[in-house]
């Protein structure tokens, strides 16, 4: 039996298709095995959001040529879609499968296995309408199940390349969708999570109208049986309405936590980053979904030292993320990307600065997570358990509320809804109960 090993960078739409091969691999009787062991197959799903990502897609390339040197070496998704001459180049990978060619894993290893000649399958998707159906029909956590629903992005934001690494916005259908949810209800799991790179277009190529189709598929889902829980990925602030959230609110299995990209909370320099939205936007929509929910966990990404970026436009998103108060909040130092609009752009912010600001964004992120938390001390939480961890030297049972906040409780099963009092919150930012 051949062994097979992956290794996930990125996003979660990639940790999702990464569980789509594994099963593909299986079922045609490969034996799953950890990156760190010896394998016939090492499958990389790479990531091209940074220079770091890219870097880091080399790096695991390498390795895993230099732990089997027969090995097969696959590249896989976006960096192997936007670097596929660098990848052929430096002879790193054995099969090159950009981003909408990933259900091709197995065939193309078997084209590889009968003339050992590099396979590539990487398609130009400037123009690409369709599509790729995956479809998860099992996975190691029995608990909770990320779903890829959308792919592709039409923002064009001006630091980023995503848009041509994994197309325009292309969206599955919604009977596709809740026919692998019902799949995985079946299964057991009880939380399922809509995942995609620009989440809140789902559905738009998919009616005459062009509107989102995103609220009507998670009402959908919460149909079905067996199904607690439907947790969102990233969103754009501009779905955020009153006529999306409300329905939400009043549907007791969606989960209130909303990641919502911010990017910066400077006006002028979320133009040069080509947002869609002004800082006072964001923030009526962050208040609109605290109408609606009591405690609403509302995280999201900043990035620090974008091109242009002086200190007093710094000070305004150091001012704007304390007061919008983030239940977490994503730092990133801005990383030039070859091919984007912002990499051009004149006023390149020294490292050295980048790195200054960073620290004071995660000081404050620190600050707010730690008061996000504390509400939690004395109130009781429903808690989905998950995995036993070791904590002090006592076993624990982990585990997340619908707003996403882990908490540690005295539990026996795995994957089932328990209630306890909060009592603490540890040095580790996890919420301490007590035993009900």
């Amino acid at each position: 039996m051949k062994k097979a090993a992956f290794h996930t960078l990125g996003c979660k739409v990639n940790t999702y298709e990464t569980e789509v091969m594994k099963s593909q691999l299986k079922e045609h009787g490969y034996e799953i095995t950890s990156f760190q062991d010896t394998a016939d197959v090492y499958i990389i799903n790479t990531c091209t959001v940074t220079n770091i990502a890219d870097q880091k897609s080399r790096q695991m390339l390498h390795k895993a040529r230099k732990k089997n040197p027969n090995a097969v070496i696959a590249a896989v998704g976006c960096y192997a879609q936007a670097s596929r001459e660098q990848i052929l180049a430096d002879g790193s990978a054995d099969l090159i499968i950009g981003s909408n060619q990933k259900s091709r894993l197995y065939e193309l290893l078997e084209e590889y296995e009968k003339n050992h000649q590099v396979q590539e399958a990487v398609d130009d998707l400037k123009h690409e309408k369709a599509y790729e159906e995956m479809f998860l029909t099992t996975t190691e956590d029995r608990t909770r199940a990320f779903l890829k629903i959308q792919d592709g992005c039409n923002q064009f934001c001006s630091y980023c390349l995503i848009p041509y690494a994994r197309g325009r916005a292309r969206s599955r259908s919604m009977e596709s969708v809740l026919s692998e949810i019902r799949t995985l209800a079946g299964q057991g799991f009880k939380e399922v999570v809509l995942t995609g790179i620009h989440l809140s277009s789902y559905g738009r190529d998919l009616n005459e109208e062009k509107k989102t189709l995103l609220q009507e598929l998670i009402l959908e889902a919460a149909k079905i049986e067996g199904i607690r829980r439907i947790r969102l990925g990233s969103l754009e602030p501009n779905i955020i309405t009153e006529e999306f959230i409300e329905p939400l609110a009043a549907c007791d299995k969606f989960c209130p936590h909303f990641h919502l990209s911010l990017q910066s909370g400077c006006d002028e320099t979320l133009k040069r980053m080509n947002r869609h939205y002004t800082a006072e936007e964001y923030y009526n929509k962050c208040q609109l979904i605290r109408r609606y929910f009591e405690h609403p966990a509302i995280t999201t990404d900043v990035i620090a030292g974008f091109p242009q970026e002086t200190e007093e436009e710094f000070e305004k998103t150091l001012a704007f993320v304390k007061k919008v108060s983030f239940a977490e909040m994503h730092v990133f130092k801005y990383s030039r990307r070859k091919g984007t609009k912002a990499d051009a752009m004149s006023g390149q912010v020294p490292d050295p600065v980048k790195t200054e600001r960073s620290h004071r964004l995660m000081e404050a992120a620190e600050e707010m997570q730690k008061e996000y938390l504390t509400w939690y001390v004395g109130r009781t939480v429903e808690v989905l358990t998950e995995d036993e961890v070791t904590c002090d030297g006592e076993i624990w049972r982990a585990g997340h509320t619908k707003e996403y906040v882990k908490c540690l409780l005295k539990c026996s099963e795995p994957n089932v809804i328990h209630t306890a009092v909060a009592c603490g919150v540890n040095e580790k930012n996890m919420i301490v109960t007590e035993s009900r």
